[in-house]
């Protein structure tokens, strides 16, 4: 078991509370990203790996679908990566705690091109609010469930 994340994205807090959870369980963490991104010195080696891809768009969600497998956690908030994972029977959560399955991504991929839909027109909104303290306690919650689900396998 691993924990991928797309971490281009992810707020930097949820990068560090992501790292905790893989020191304490001792459960690797794969950042894949467009640039370097950095974490602390003090994350043993064996435990973080980082897939610098290629400035090409979608090439770090490429890399996340080639190395994830059933029984991995990806943390995402890229939907259609999600869809794609979903798909494949891979773990998804978003870095809000929020889980994807089967259930709920094609109606949040549908709304989520909606509101894409809606911005290159010219409407002007916020698409994704300020990363909050409850954000990240449902982040908390999210990786406690589902790794610990992950883990019982």
């Amino acid at each position: 078991m691993q924990i991928l994340l797309d971490a281009d994205s992810c707020p930097r807090i949820a990068r560090d509370m992501i790292l905790r959870f893989s020191v304490r369980l001792k459960v690797p963490v794969v950042y894949a990203a467009n640039r370097p991104i950095p974490y602390p010195d003090s994350i043993p080696k064996d435990l973080i790996r980082m897939e610098h891809c290629s400035a090409q768009e979608g090439s770090a969600d490429d890399r996340i679908v080639e190395l994830a497998r059933p029984g991995d956690l990806v943390i995402t908030r890229d939907l259609p990566l999600a869809e794609r994972l979903v798909d494949q029977g891979v773990d998804v959560l978003d870095d809000r705690g929020r889980v994807f399955t089967r259930e709920n991504i094609r109606q949040l991929r549908s709304l989520r091109d909606f509101t894409v839909g809606l911005a290159e027109q010219g409407l002007d909104f916020e698409r994704t609010p300020s990363y909050e303290k409850k954000d990240q306690q449902a982040l908390a919650q999210g990786l406690d469930r589902e790794l610990s689900r992950l883990l019982k396998g």
